[in-house]
């Protein structure tokens, strides 16, 4: 091989490596699969505190050690308004994404993972809160990836307590509606730790 040859190559090389460099910065879908590579080593693995699910949730007023008393209103896909009021009495995982947003485009097929686990449970209720609220594309994104995850759309903004504008976040309700956990940016969903979670926190009021 020649001196030009090389010469070719590696700038053919370069080229190749600056595409996919910004592929993976700008392309969504590639982050994401670059991303859900990484899951696969065991990073981005939620970190679970099972020790302070048998103490309020320093998410809330420390004096207050009863229900909480969150407000957050939603549509469901069919358009029928769900408050946080009706759901208590049950687990709620909320998990905060866009269509647009690559690492939650990683994360989701571990959530789809974890809710086919729970999927004939009825103490714990999976809402998928698209935060733009665009119904048509949040569709779409679900029927293209075969995913089959309930969709719901904000109706004005959530409490802050549960979502600092990062995307994804995932919040994890108790059955009072006191927050058993948080998780801002990309998790991995599928493994045995978060089922156990969801378990004990199911277990703690009956």
């Amino acid at each position: 091989m020649n001196t030009q040859t090389k010469k070719v190559m590696k700038k053919v090389f370069n080229i190749a490596l600056i595409a996919l460099f910004i592929s993976i910065l700008f392309i969504p879908e590639a982050k994401a699969t670059m991303q859900q590579g990484l899951m696969k080593l065991g990073f981005f693995n939620p970190n679970l505190d099972h020790s302070k699910l048998s103490a309020p949730s320093e998410m809330q007023d420390p004096k207050n050690t009863g229900p909480a008393n969150y407000v957050m209103n939603l549509l469901d896909q069919q358009g029928n308004k769900v408050s946080l009021e009706d759901l208590k009495g049950k687990v709620v995982f909320i998990n905060f994404w866009a269509t647009w947003c690559g690492p939650c485009i990683a994360e989701m097929p571990s959530i789809q993972k974890l809710h086919d686990k729970f999927k004939d449970n009825n103490e714990i209720v999976f809402v998928l809160l698209e935060a733009e609220g665009n119904k048509a594309k949040a569709t779409k994104f679900m029927e293209s990836r075969k995913l089959n995850l309930p969709l719901y759309y904000p109706v004005g903004r959530p409490p802050a307590e549960f979502f600092r504008g990062s995307l994804p976040t995932t919040v994890i309700l108790d059955k009072q509606g006191n927050i058993a956990h948080i998780t801002e940016g990309m998790a991995d969903y599928s493994g045995q730790d978060i089922v156990d979670f969801l378990n004990q926190v199911i277990a703690m009021h009956p």
